[in-house]
Order: C-alpha cells, then structure tokens, then sequence
C-alpha cells in the first residue's frame, strides 16, 4: 500500500510555496547541470526576463536553494548554483516529467487552444 502524502504537512506546502512561484522550477532544473552565470542562466531558461529572473534567484537563495558566487574579477563575474537542498529538485523533476507523460493531455499540449467562434449580433 502507498503512503499518502500529507498536503497539509508545513514542509509539503513549503515545498509547494516555491515551486507555486513562475519560473522557480525552470531555473532549479536549468541549475541542475551546473553553475551558471546570471547570461548563460537566462539563456538556458527562455522564458523570464532579467528583471524577474533576477527577483527569482534572490528568492532561491534566502531559501537557501541557490548559492551566489562572486568572482572579484575584473571583471567581476557571478555565478549561480544549487546548493544540496536545491539539488534535491532533480528527483522531484523527474517524477514530475514520469507524471506528466502519463497524463491524457501531454500529446495534445503542443496544439494551440482553439479560440472560441465568434458570435453573431
């Protein structure tokens, strides 16, 4: 028999708090590779702009997921990498990409939804 899980359990909903934030698994999963720099990151993440990915890995690291490098340079270069509790996020990833291929949907994501007909006046 398999254990259920507690959704009201403080860690499962601390869990669920971050990756509930747009783009906070995109950029945990692009750090899973290795340590990247603030460019590279944005790059490989496609997606948020500097702005909000720089919010983001703020965020990332006072939780305590991501780690900021600072090389005095010059030029100074930053680097962002997981820490051992964001590198956690790589089995949760993979059980999240096992679900999503199981899902009746996943074939049909890659089709734009249908905009709704017009109606007459």
């Amino acid at each position: 028999m398999t254990k259920t899980v507690d959704s009201q359990c403080q860690a499962f909903q601390c869990a669920i708090d971050v990756l509930g934030r747009p783009w906070n698994a995109l950029i945990l999963n692009v750090l899973q590779a290795r340590p990247l720099r603030f460019s590279e990151l944005a790059t490989a993440a496609r997606g948020p702009g500097d702005k909000v990915l720089s919010a983001r890995l703020k965020e990332l690291e006072a939780c305590g997921l991501v780690v900021r490098h600072v090389d005095p340079g010059p030029p100074v270069r930053v680097a962002y990498e997981l820490t051992p509790q964001g590198r956690g996020f790589g089995d949760v990833a993979s059980a999240i990409e096992r679900w999503g291929r199981r899902l009746p949907t996943a074939a049909g994501r890659s089709q734009p939804a249908k905009k709704p007909a017009a109606r007459n006046r």
